[in-house]
């Protein structure tokens, strides 16, 4: 499928440090590349079902510095996203609406690619629709029920049967609570509020995900190797990644709410299918309110890119003020973030085109930068250190102007 237009980034002299991020996991940051000089990110994508909103941009924007600090450091960069373009909440939103869920599905992602370039985000190598890769999935839940790692429980409203995977069964790479860290009180909270259905009657542990749904009425369908149907949630991920980028990847990403179930249930899917870990790191991007509560679809309190563009936005001074917060950070949306980011994007302008001040100390601001970024992509402290070359005097110079379009995606002057 295809991604979107990738914006022109400067190659400038010199090379950030290799940079660390927060492994969920490990609960500490980490190279999670671990040497070497190729790093492989897979970032989960949208469901397709309305416009990108706020916590989207920021999650896309988060590991897209992470690419960016990577090039910088002479990493050989590889990079896949899905779009989870058949699932519940399309269907429903579909129903809703009294639209074609494949119309609905391609009209957002339409949305979602001039979003992401209006944003400046790098596309990935492989932006991978679901409904291509059903084939494929279906083939690798056959392979886990062969193997012993899915099982088949009967479905009334249904001809066939629901596939769902052994959270107990031993893998050589993976236990249950490994990457979410959590206890199982908590895992079966969050697996009923976040798609999973533990409750469901016939499964050997409340906490087994879906691989495989079983054809119903009135619903997209599929003929595979496992009966009529189409993909659980978590497998599609597992799949994807590893056949585009090869187990284990550098990092997988996404926002917190993916801890638990889907990257933890993605990993052990991984395990099962590969005897190898899913990923050397799982990042995290933290979770923006407004209003008081979390941006969501289902709560409707969105704020979204295309609203604010439509409003004549600056899609610059939108990508300043999310990176003016750190990516791992809960933080409240509030106007005056859109204001204050204007006007600090204002005096970068004034400052770029000024060629006023002295130089001598733009190669260290251009230090400090690679290395705030390098540290836990610490966004903020780049930001800050861009103002405090400003306050200084320090002349801005093409080289800085350069380095601050490629690490932080953004062109002044």
């Amino acid at each position: 499928m295809r991604a979107w237009e990738a914006p022109d980034v400067p190659d400038v002299p010199g090379n950030a440090p290799r940079p660390v991020v927060h492994d969920t996991a490990a609960g500490k940051p980490v190279d999670p590349t671990r040497g070497d000089d190729r790093a492989a990110l897979y970032v989960c994508g949208i469901t397709p079902y309305d416009t990108t909103h706020l916590g989207h941009a920021a999650t896309y924007l988060a590991f897209d510095t992470l690419g960016r600090v990577w090039r910088d450091a002479g990493l050989d960069v590889e990079y896949a996203q899905n779009t989870t373009d058949v699932d519940d909440p399309l269907l429903e939103r579909a129903t809703r609406d009294g639209v074609d869920w494949r119309e609905l599905a391609a009209s957002q992602i339409d949305l979602f690619r001039r979003d992401m370039e209006s944003l400046r985000i790098l596309p990935p190598d492989d932006f991978v629709a679901v409904t291509d890769e059903v084939e494929r999935i279906a083939e690798a839940v056959a392979f886990l029920q062969e193997t012993g790692y899915a099982y088949s429980v009967p479905t009334p409203d249904s001809a066939g049967d629901d596939v769902y995977f052994d959270v107990q069964r031993p893998t050589e790479a993976w236990v249950l609570g490994d990457e979410s860290g959590l206890d199982r009180d908590t895992m079966l909270t969050l697996s009923a509020e976040r798609g999973g259905d533990p409750d469901r009657a016939g499964k050997r542990d409340a906490l087994d995900p879906l691989l495989w749904r079983a054809v119903r009425a009135g619903e997209p369908s599929w003929e595979s190797p496992v009966g009529e149907g189409r993909p659980g949630w978590h497998i599609e991920c597992s799949v994807i990644a590893g056949d585009r980028l090869g187990l284990p990847i550098s990092v997988q990403g996404g926002g917190s709410d993916l801890v638990f179930p889907h990257h933890e249930m993605s990993a052990g899917h991984a395990a099962a299918l590969a005897h190898q870990p899913l990923a050397n790191a799982y990042v995290h991007t933290g979770m923006i309110a407004y209003q008081g509560e979390k941006i969501s679809k289902s709560l409707g309190n969105l704020v979204t890119v295309r609203g604010l563009l439509d409003d004549g936005a600056d899609p610059r001074a939108i990508r300043l003020a999310l990176l003016s917060h750190r990516y791992s950070d809960d933080w409240e949306w509030f106007d005056a973030e859109l204001a204050s980011a204007t006007r600090r994007l204002e005096t970068w302008d004034a400052w770029a085109t000024g060629g006023a001040g002295h130089a001598d100390d733009a190669a260290d601001v251009v230090t400090r930068i690679r290395a705030r970024v390098a540290d836990d992509l610490d966004t903020p402290g780049a930001v800050a250190a861009v103002d405090t070359a400003i306050a200084g005097g320090t002349r801005s110079t093409p080289e800085l102007v350069d380095l601050i379009d490629a690490l932080l995606g953004i062109r002044i002057g």
